[in-house]
């Protein structure tokens, strides 16, 4: 089911859990600045996955953020939080006063084309606070963003544009995984920027 929802007061999920999109929330000009800003001064790293016992340097870059260092696992990968930069801060307190939500980490992925993708998975992981809201912040190029309930296999999919802010909160991530498929026309970057509540 595709959904272009134009009021990101109405809840996109049919049950077990909450996602609201707002669509763009900068101008296009802001947008452009902003992709620039990130591409140029975060700190990225190649992720590392592990695949079938092995473990795979991807092309897909990675950065983590917060208010103190720490390490957070996923994928069963540890990653090593940094401070956050002052161009990180100014977009937590916007997104902040858009979702009337608080974060203090930020999880950001570089996809340099539409070839680069992430497979389907939850954001469950034990150092997130408890159904706390994730904010994701989206630049770049348009790309479709899947959503599949464990249980019924209900896929819900919708496109994150340039500047949007999604927010994925309550039960969502105990019943539904999402993933970024694959788009091998997409030539674009596109960067992500997951804004979540940890356990530090």
């Amino acid at each position: 089911m595709s959904l272009f929802p134009n009021q990101a007061s109405q809840n996109l999920l049919p049950f077990d859990g909450e996602l609201y999109y707002h669509g763009p929330i900068f101008t296009p000009h802001s947008s452009n600045e902003w992709l620039q800003t990130l591409t140029k001064k975060i700190d990225w790293k190649n992720d590392e996955v592990i695949m079938f016992g092995k473990k795979i340097v991807t092309n897909r870059k990675v950065a983590l953020y917060a208010n103190q260092a720490f390490t957070y696992t996923y994928s069963k990968q540890t990653k090593n939080a940094l401070i956050w930069t002052p161009e990180l801060l100014a977009l937590r307190q916007i997104v902040e006063e858009k979702s009337q939500q608080s974060f203090n980490t930020c999880l950001l992925n570089l996809y340099h084309h539409g070839k680069e993708s992430m497979g389907w998975h939850s954001d469950n992981e034990s150092e997130l606070e408890n159904a706390a809201c994730i904010a994701s912040l989206s630049f770049g190029a348009e790309r479709k963003f899947v959503f599949r309930h464990i249980k019924s296999k209900t896929t819900i999919s919708l496109n994150l544009a340039h500047g949007s802010l999604l927010l994925m909160q309550g039960t969502i991530q105990q019943h539904w995984q999402h993933q970024l498929p694959a788009m091998a026309k997409v030539e674009a970057p596109r960067i992500n920027l997951t804004f979540r509540k940890m356990k530090v």
